[in-house]
């Protein structure tokens, strides 16, 4: 890794500058401070912790913030135990928000004290990640992979088991199997949505695009979701969906219209962490453990920081979402 005099004699400046720089001081011209970001940039150069006045960690969301969800949460959680273990502060940052005219990221985080990031990004905000990824503090991205950056990345692989779950459904006799996603398009519920179609493929039934909803990933999508399935005739008698507040919110309005699950309709969820204990009837669900990907994240990170090689490698894989069955999905209704 290159050295402050390293940068300082690529950028032609001084050392004295370089350390300005990283120092956000407003005693440089604005020449000078481009030419060393530039070079920081280009050398990817991380100061160790320790020797930084930086002590915060940022969670950058690249999109809408989603902070009241599940699976945030569950980061959140994670991440609060390596927090206090190496006396780093937590920054929450909106990308679209966080940077002031003609600011790259580099700039972002030497102004806002920050000496690492956790990045939640979507398919749609790919671009704006790649260029926090490019700037000149160690990134983890959880939750999905950007192409040519794998080695920074830690995500869940849950399409295997939401294979798994609808071919559950598939033995309990249901042959119209529906399947309810966010109205966000990103890399984890592109995984479920490919489990759904594997197993219907596997089993050589079609895909019905009416059997196919997309709601907001809250307990009011999951409600409107409920009232949508009780007004339409011939939908589906079992629906896997892939978000823990929409599944919830269904099961609550259902019980409201008078819709029995799994009598009328089997359902299986999607939990970022215990909350299908907590539902009537207790849901069946595709899981995984948002705490524990958070803690490995942060853990990735402070490896990151302080220079040490993390191991396992993200890079060597994702980990491993698993399907639960509980008592919200039962056989197929006989007609």
């Amino acid at each position: 890794m290159a050295s402050v005099r390293q940068i300082a004699s690529k950028a032609g400046v001084s050392i004295a500058t370089v350390s300005r720089v990283m120092n956000s001081s407003a005693k440089v011209s604005d020449s000078a401070r481009q030419k060393v970001l530039d070079v920081i940039n280009e050398q990817r150069y991380t100061p160790r912790m320790g020797k930084l006045s930086a002590t915060n960690v940022a969670y950058i969301f690249t999109d809408s913030i989603t902070l009241g969800s599940s699976y945030d949460a569950g980061i959140l959680a994670g991440l609060s135990s390596g927090l206090e273990h190496n006396a780093l502060d937590l920054l929450i940052l909106n990308a679209k928000a966080c940077r002031q005219p003609g600011e790259q990221f580099t700039d972002v985080f030497r102004r806002k004290g920050v000496c690492g990031a956790i990045v939640r990004t979507t398919f749609s905000s790919q671009a704006m990640t790649r260029a926090i990824l490019d700037a000149s503090i160690p990134v983890v991205v959880v939750g999905d992979r950007i192409e040519g950056y794998e080695q920074y990345c830690l995500d869940v692989d849950s399409r295997s088991a939401s294979q798994e779950a609808v071919e559950h459904l598939i033995g309990l006799g249901h042959k119209r199997i529906g399947f309810c996603t966010n109205i966000v398009d990103d890399k984890d519920h592109e995984d479920r949505m490919g489990g759904y179609t594997d197993a219907l493929n596997q089993a050589g039934m079609d895909l019905d695009s009416k059997l196919v909803f997309r709601v907001p990933a809250t307990r009011q999508g999951g409600e409107q979701l409920a009232r949508r399935l009780a007004a339409i005739s011939g939908g589906p008698t079992a629906l896997f969906v892939a978000d823990p507040a929409t599944g919830v919110g269904l099961l609550t309005e259902a019980r409201n219209l008078g819709l029995s699950v799994p009598g009328d309709i089997s359902v299986v969820g999607f939990d970022d962490s215990e909350a299908r204990y907590s539902t009537a009837p207790q849901l069946t669900a595709v899981c995984q453990d948002a705490q524990h990907l958070g803690g490995e994240a942060m853990r990735l990170l402070t490896a990151r920081i302080s220079c040490q090689a993390p191991s396992p490698d993200p890079a060597a894989g994702p980990l491993r979402a698993w399907f639960e069955v509980n008592a919200s999905t039962g056989p197929a209704p006989t007609t």
